[in-house]
This record gives structure tokens, sequence and C-alpha cells, in this order.
């Protein structure tokens, strides 16, 4: 169990590439600047993809871990 406390839940459960990444996308722009996202994904291609894009923007990654075949994300909302 995490120790992360989320703001928001996106849960991408059953969702296939690009999905995962495109909503956590539009997810965080519904955000303020400091807010968390929780992801829940099962496609394995966003244990690649959604740290990739946040290393790319001034989003945080806050904790990045796998659980049964369930990929999941702390994504800490960064400015602009």
């Amino acid at each position: 169990m995490s120790v992360q406390q989320e703001d928001k839940i996106l849960d991408m459960t059953g969702v296939a590439c690009p999905m995962p990444l495109l909503k956590t996308k539009l997810t965080l722009k519904g955000l303020d600047a400091g807010q968390i996202l929780k992801v829940i994904a099962t496609d394995s291609g966003s244990w690649r993809d959604i740290p990739k894009f946040v290393g790319n923007s001034s989003h945080r990654l806050v904790e990045q871990r796998e659980d049964a075949g369930e990929y999941l994300f702390w994504i800490e909302r960064g400015e602009g």
C-alpha cells in the first residue's frame, strides 16, 4: 500500500496503448499544481511511456511500482 495521498485516480485497467498515456496527459491538465494523480494501468507499454512523458515535462513522478500485473504511478502536477 502506498503512502502517497492522491487527489485523483485514473483507472486505465484493460485499456490498450496509447490511451493510458493520452488520458494521463489530459487528466493532469485538469489538476492544480502540486496535486497528485494516481494512474492504474495494465498495458505494459505504460511502464515505459508514462515515466518518459513525466521526465520530459514539469510534472514529477513521485512513485512507480508494479503489483500483480498492474502498473501504478503517482504523479505530482507541475507548473505550466
